[in-house]
């Protein structure tokens, strides 16, 4: 099924509209007023909750290769969780995946 330009304008203006009051109802109705503590440190976790979400899809399903895993990929990935966990560096361990993932991309052809 083909929808007509007007069925599309009208889905982008809801979902703009959506988008307004989600954002309006933290910063508008919240934004004077302090967090409870219980929130905040809920809140803290979000980027660390959100980033698996959406480098997994990348590592499992890539496109690069029509949506099959690829081993270099998954090593790269293995890699640098395990030099983020021991070194606690975002640098060094973005940095040894990717040499893993060119290494093992140039080796594996």
């Amino acid at each position: 099924m083909i929808a007509s330009n007007a069925q599309v304008w009208l889905i982008i203006a809801g979902l703009g509209v959506g988008t307004y009051l989600i954002r309006f109802s933290f910063l508008g109705l919240v934004g004077d007023r302090p967090l409870p503590t219980w929130l905040l440190r809920l809140l803290r976790y979000t980027p660390v909750a959100v980033m698996p979400g959406l480098v997994a899809p990348l590592i499992l399903w890539p496109q690069a290769t029509g949506g099959s895993p690829e081993p270099a990929r998954i090593a790269a990935a293995s890699v640098t969780l395990a030099v983020g966990l021991w070194t606690r560096n975002v640098i060094a361990a973005v940095v040894a995946g990717l040499v893993t993932l060119y290494a093992l991309l140039w080796v594996l052809g």
